[in-house]
């Protein structure tokens, strides 16, 4: 079965700040990002990536490749969550004929990162931030490193915890079987009914 492991960073103050600062930028990225998807209508991974990859790098020359990769997946899946998903208030058949509102991503949205901008080996954790890499050593048990093994690595993203630190969380999958389903959609949970991700706002009246 498919499943999320959340590990907590123990991060000292300036971890901590760094950690901040990316996530502001991770934001100012989709935000650069979002009037586009609202004038096109195109959300598409692929699609938006040819759209805005080359714009979004020269605006954004600190942030670096992936990380501009991992901000069109992260713009894309939350519009399959807020415009395609049957429990959002914002779904394109409610819609109808009306222009898209203009989605904001708070400075507290979700990191998406990859095995470009993240690793894990023996223990040591070492991710991409603004001002270099940042490291921390994770003591996992043998249960976890067993599932890290036997499992494929579908998802990375770092966000806040309810009492103001900071987690990682790893979506792990199960080799597919013929016919089997994702048992968990992902990190980042979908909306549930008349509920939109914690993270976004929404302006209509762009």
């Amino acid at each position: 079965m498919d499943s999320i492991l959340r590990i907590p960073l123990n991060a000292s103050p300036e971890q901590a700040q760094r950690l901040q600062d990316l996530q502001r930028g991770f934001a100012q990225l989709c935000n650069a990002l979002a009037p586009l998807v609202q004038s096109t209508r195109v959300w598409n991974r692929v699609a938006l990536h040819h759209l805005a990859y080359r714009q979004l790098r020269e605006q954004f020359p600190a942030m670096g490749s992936q990380m501009v990769c991992n901000a069109i997946y992260s713009v894309s899946r939350t519009c399959r969550m807020v415009f395609q998903h049957p429990g959002s208030p914002l779904h394109l058949d409610k819609l109808g004929a009306k222009p898209l509102p203009l989605l904001r991503f708070a400075d507290t949205c979700p990191v998406y990162f990859d095995r470009h901008t993240l690793s894990l080996k023996s223990g040591q954790l070492s991710m991409f931030t603004l001002d270099g890499r940042m490291r921390f050593q994770l003591s996992l048990d043998a249960q976890v490193q067993a599932r890290f093994h036997a499992q494929k690595l579908r998802e990375i993203v770092l966000s806040c915890t309810p009492a103001g630190g900071y987690e990682l969380s790893f979506v792990l999958v199960d080799q597919a079987q013929p016919g089997d389903a994702p048992a968990v959609e992902g990190a980042v949970a979908p909306p549930q009914a008349g509920e939109l991700p914690e993270y976004v706002m929404v302006d209509e009246a762009v």
